[in-house]
């Protein structure tokens, strides 16, 4: 018996480790997204031509939506809105051509973000583009949005990540799900690139030269987490990544559970997939002096938040019974770091919104999806996995 009471004991003690790594990292990288980036510059001489490419894996309304936006925007320069056709009705089509988007068809066994957009970025070689803009069937961009992007590129940029921000506030898990992305803008963009790293990539809302990315989607596979795959492609090249804090793209939040689960077993299934393939690589890419590379390693460790702020909480309500492992001030002190650290990254105009303490209330719920999307994360071998979305305008009061 005392023999077991020695093994919780330790194991405890390493639990407590990981998680104070967690605590330290997050809280690091939020105190240091609250210093100001430069603005980002409009004006520029010269126009790029630009592809804004809408990969569409059976979302007919959505994309029609998306696209009606995105052929309103607003640039002195040639752009052109191509959607990448994955299953869509031949009525959409049909629609989307007579739009005045491009619809390049696909047909996989298992389709994949990484494959449609390869495929289309071929079919579009000769097309003379010299930035791809990569956007989610449910995005909008926000104004003036391809003249920023046009500016940092004209300054020598390769690759931008932009602001994605919420579309829709339209319920409560929607609203604490955009509270979630702005904890992500502070900690793994904005931070990180006040600290002179490159910003985490986000999956839309990115501006690549068009040859460079054309050179990475080659190296992509079948992976699910494109976004992440080619953050680690970008470090081992050593290209610095840009971010456009003031430029918005709008993207849907998940407006309740289930698709809160579907989204985070598929974000939990390549967080995995990148730990076992990147983490030993990771340590000899730091001997060899590529801080950037290893800190996307450290990144691919950290264990989703909402997980942690619930074990912690347990962990801290445990400590005052449990005598095994770290004392309850080591508990109480990782549960009010991470506590303060979601505090300080979520925007201050949020807090003047009654939504937010409604919102609040779907963290348990929360809690319990990310749970069972640890034990459903075998699922997305066989399926996408892809979120559902919703016919969502832009929100006419969003924060």
């Amino acid at each position: 018996m005392e023999l077991i009471y020695k093994i919780i004991h330790l194991l405890l003690w390493i639990l407590a480790v990981y998680l104070s790594f967690n605590c330290i990292y997050l809280a690091f990288f939020a105190f240091a997204g609250l210093f100001p980036l430069p603005g980002a510059e409009r004006n520029s001489v010269s126009h790029k031509k630009i592809a804004v490419l809408f990969p569409a894996y059976r979302s007919d309304e959505v994309i029609i939506e998306s696209v009606v936006a995105a052929l309103r925007h607003d640039y002195k320069g040639e752009f052109k809105v191509i959607v990448i056709a994955d299953g869509l009705m031949e009525q959409t089509h049909t629609h989307l051509k007579a739009l005045g988007a491009e619809v390049i068809e696909v047909f996989f066994e298992k389709s994949t973000k990484g494959k449609a957009l390869l495929h289309a970025m071929e079919t579009l070689k000769e097309g003379g583009f010299d930035i791809a803009f990569v956007l989610d069937v449910d995005n909008q961009m926000g104004t003036d949005c391809l003249h920023y992007i046009n500016s940092a590129f004209q300054q020598g940029s390769k690759v931008i990540q932009l602001h994605r921000t919420a579309k829709n506030l339209d319920t409560s898990f929607a609203f604490l799900d955009a509270c979630n992305e702005e904890v992500n803008n502070q900690i793994y963009r904005k931070g990180q690139r006040v600290l002179g790293f490159s910003p985490a990539l986000i999956g839309s809302g990115i501006a690549f030269d068009y040859q460079y990315l054309h050179s990475l989607l080659k190296n992509i596979g079948e992976t699910l987490g494109e976004d992440k795959k080619m953050d680690f492609l970008i470090a081992t090249d050593g290209v610095e990544v840009a971010y456009l804090n003031d430029v918005f793209v709008y993207d849907e939040k998940v407006g309740n559970a289930k698709a809160f689960t579907t989204q985070r077993t598929r974000w939990i299934a390549s967080q995995i997939e990148f730990i076992r393939e990147y983490a030993l690589e990771g340590v000899i890419k730091l001997f060899q002096g590529n801080i950037g590379f290893f800190n996307k390693t450290l990144q691919t460790l950290l264990m989703p938040r909402i997980l942690l702020l619930g074990l912690l909480f347990i962990m801290a309500i445990l400590s005052f019974f449990n005598p095994l492992g770290p004392g309850k001030g080591l508990w109480l002190a990782l549960f009010i770091s991470i506590c303060l650290t979601l505090l300080i990254s979520v925007p201050e105009r949020f807090y003047r919104d009654k939504r937010l303490y409604i919102a609040l209330l779907q963290i348990p719920r929360a809690m319990i999806g990310m749970v069972i999307a640890l034990f459903s994360i075998g699922k997305v071998r066989k399926s996408n996995m892809a979120t559902p979305h919703e016919h969502k305008p832009l929100s006419k009061n969003k924060i």
